[in-house]
């Protein structure tokens, strides 16, 4: 089962105490789930990362259009 070291991993982002935060907001962004939400938010990450691989490319698209 993936995990979001996974996703950083593929996306290429290496997460530090500098942008940690701004990793966060944008996976709660992405997502549509509001900021610090963390029980929603694990449950639909987990559907997106696991359903098709087109929504978890999309997902990782975002997450370094966002970050990087």
């Amino acid at each position: 089962m993936p995990n979001i070291k996974d996703i950083l991993d593929e996306a290429g982002i290496e997460v530090t105490s500098g942008n940690k935060k701004k990793i966060d907001q944008a996976i709660h962004q992405i997502v549509d789930i509001p900021y610090k939400d963390c029980p929603t938010i694990w449950k639909e990450l987990k559907q997106q990362i696991m359903g098709d691989g087109a929504s978890r490319e999309e997902f990782i698209k975002k997450l370094k259009q966002a970050v990087l």
